[in-house]
């Protein structure tokens, strides 16, 4: 038995207790089946029992599954410390002939007898393994019951293997199904002695092809080295961000409360209730106020790595509960802001990815990037501009596209890599894809379908002859379309831009995948980052449907939060005029059509927040009350400050090349904001819901309060 060589001993006065309470427990279980009288005279005869009387008892009644069990248990209880790390044999920093003392998972064993084996033992993190050899032969120092726990052992039982070690030639050529796992080739393990800490049962099946559900997330990280890799690499780049912010930035990390109260921001939120009748915390959308109140306090430079709750619709790159790199500079703007993060950015991507990133990063405006890309968070590595040509073509085409009066009409080009096949490659990916479930919500928009155009040099006017001669002209100037080219039209309302995108930069972006899923085009680079940075947002858009906003009565909610300042002297002008028109001093960092975070110089001035809620966004007295303690700070001479959150999931998640961030999350919600593995959320009982006054509605209707 290793347990003989232990270093972590336990003392005798501990092992005496554990031993008082065990008896104590095994006679309460025993008495507690008696029937009462007899119960009564076993207590009696109990009092004068002494104690080696009741470790007779136990030990005459512990002749069970028990015994096995706790003997297997406290011989898990201690073991000897490692010697050595597997990965670190290959540096040399241990020869043959040394005894050693490893840890880590046994791996498929190789019976080439009754009386020889051999086994890989991988390290505590999965990463190396190196070759045990077992053998039925003594050794010095060799403990007789090793070789059979070894013959006996499971593939993935945790272990503490002694032995010695021995060179060995490398082989010729590596064939291995762990080719992710790096092996020491040049040293062996004879084994002298093994303990077992665990053992890995035989209704788990685990081969490298086993495709486990969520409901066994435990055992998909023990075998997905990627998903491993990953958590590792968030694991880098959160340490990367602490050290340059700390250091190079004068950053203070700062933890902000996890339980807060609801106020109107933006996001729907998670309640949670208390015992006191009526009163309940709200999970923070995000530390916004928090960091704006440490402005107000003399905090220079505020981060941390935060936490946040949203009760919102999930898609691959959103989950209920997330991480954000959030951060606030006192007397900053947002080109301050925006420098930094641009340095930290960089640092990251070629500390980690050995990268080099532009400098500076490009810029847009929102409106330039819907007009040309259609979406606030446009994807550039591939270029498909939208081009405005409703001036150019004729009435009759616009009726039949749209049922819009007077809409705006704009154009795409899309060229396949295969077009000079001919238009009819072209023609059948776009059948193909208007068939497809994705093109259903192009077909039904209410704006009006796409009108799709197939550039054919062998029909009349190229084939553009719905256009007529004068506006086929202009396209094709306007264009420049090449025999098989896509031109797709999509009429829209007349009015401002407002959201984040438009049907027809949802089209440019869902033709392009199903292009590149079918090898019409080629795939982005991997390797290609396109970093950019989306700026003057509208301060304020129309409400919503999907969002609440922040409640008002004006038709309008923040785009960004309400905390937002306007840009310039004349936006902060148009509040009284014209505030749908005015400019928030907001940006978005964009990398690649993944939307990294968002930020903004804030209101810091007390009156003018009011001004912002009470007048333009209209909004409700006691809601306004509800932002009374950020109010009081700010009216305490806050300096101007300015900040941004990224959403660190989202980041490691494009730095890695994956499109979902449940890819990048230990254990993450799934689309129905659901953890299979624990069964979360669960219902809640009426115990539960009696201690914090709550009741279940059961007239209760979605749309209904």
């Amino acid at each position: 038995m290793l347990l003989s060589t232990a270093r972590r001993s336990v003392p005798r006065s501990e092992r005496l207790r554990a031993s008082y309470v065990e008896i104590s427990r095994f006679v309460h279980r025993a008495t507690r089946s008696l029937p009462s009288q007899q119960l009564a005279l076993s207590t009696q005869k109990c009092v004068n029992r002494n104690l080696h009387s009741s470790r007779k008892l136990y030990s005459q009644a512990a002749k069970g599954p028990e015994v096995s069990l706790f003997k297997t248990y406290k011989e898990s209880l201690s073991w000897p410390a490692a010697t050595h790390e597997i990965e670190h044999l290959r540096q040399g920093i241990a020869k043959p002939g040394d005894s050693v003392v490893l840890h880590g998972y046994l791996g498929s064993r190789t019976d080439l007898s009754k009386n020889l084996s051999f086994v890989p033992l991988f390290s505590r993190d999965l990463s190396h393994s190196i070759q045990i050899v077992s053998s039925a032969k003594p050794l010095p120092g060799w403990v007789q019951s090793a070789h059979g726990k070894i013959k006996a052992s499971r593939f993935n039982t945790p272990v503490v293997i002694k032995g010695v070690l021995k060179g060995r030639d490398p082989p010729a050529t590596q064939v291995s199904l762990d080719s992710d796992v790096g092996k020491i080739d040049h040293l062996e393990l004879e084994l002298l002695d093994v303990q077992l800490l665990n053992e890995f049962p035989k209704d788990i099946i685990f081969t490298p092809d086993t495709v486990f559900p969520p409901e066994e997330r435990h055992l998909q990280i023990r075998q997905d080295k990627p998903l491993r890799d990953a958590l590792a690499f968030r694991a880098r780049a959160a340490f990367i961000c602490r050290k340059m912010l700390n250091n190079d930035h004068g950053f203070t990390e700062i933890e902000t409360p996890m339980l807060f109260k609801s106020t109107p921001e933006g996001a729907r939120e998670f309640i949670v209730p208390t015992r006191r009748l009526g009163l309940a915390y709200a999970l923070p959308q995000s530390p916004q106020q928090f960091k704006q109140i440490l402005m107000a306090s003399g905090i220079s430079r505020y981060y941390q790595m935060a936490r946040c709750f949203r009760d919102e619709d999930l898609r691959a790159d959103r989950q209920p509960e997330f991480t954000q790199l959030d951060l606030e500079m006192a007397f900053a703007n947002g080109e301050d802001v925006m420098n930094c993060m641009e340095n930290l950015i960089r640092h990251l991507w070629g500390t980690l990815l050995n990268i080099t990133l532009p400098q500076p990063f490009t810029r847009m405006t929102y409106h330039g990037a819907m007009s040309k890309y259609g979406s606030d968070k446009p994807d550039v590595r591939f270029d498909m501009p939208i081009h405005r040509i409703g001036h150019l073509l004729p009435a009759d085409l616009i009726s039949k596209i749209s049922p819009l009066t007077d809409p705006f009409v704009e154009a795409i080009l899309f060229r396949l890599s295969a077009s000079e096949s001919g238009p009819g490659t072209t023609r059948k990916f776009v059948t193909t894809f208007m068939d497809s479930p994705e093109a259903i919500a192009f077909n039904e928009n209410s704006d009006g379908g796409p009108g799709i155009f197939i550039y054919d040099s062998r029909k009349p006017l190229q084939g553009l002859h719905p256009f007529g001669f004068e506006a086929a002209e202009e396209v094709e100037r306007l264009l420049e379309p090449s025999d098989g080219d896509l031109i797709v039209l999509q009429a829209r309302k007349r009015e401002p831009f407002h959201g984040g995108s438009t049907s027809l930069g949802n089209l440019r972006l869902a033709l392009h995948r199903a292009a590149v899923a079918q090898n019409a085009v080629p795939a982005p680079d991997p390797k290609a980052f396109a970093p950019l940075w989306i700026t003057d947002f509208p301060l304020f858009s129309p409400i919503s449907a999907t969002e609440p906003g922040q409640g008002g009565t004006a038709g309008l909610a923040s785009t960004h939060h309400p905390f937002t300042s306007p840009k310039t002297a004349e936006d902060v002008d148009l509040l009284l005029t014209e505030p749908s028109k005015v400019i928030g001093d907001h940006y978005d960092l964009v990398i690649n059509g993944v939307e990294l975070g968002g930020g903004s110089r804030r209101i810091h001035n007390a009156a003018m927040q009011r001004f912002i809620m009470e007048k333009v966004l209209k909004m409700k007295p006691e809601r306004i009350a509800e932002f009374s303690h950020l109010l009081e700070a700010l009216r305490a001479g806050c300096p101007p400050h300015a900040g941004i959150a990224l959403g660190f999931d989202r980041l490691i998640a494009v730095m890695l090349g994956t499109d979902s961030v449940r890819d990048v999350i230990a254990f993450p919600k799934n689309g129905k904001g659901e953890d299979l593995m624990v069964k979360s959320p669960s219902m809640m009982s009426e115990e539960v819901l009696k201690t914090y006054h709550l009741r279940v509605r059961d007239d209760y209707h979605v749309g209904r309060g």
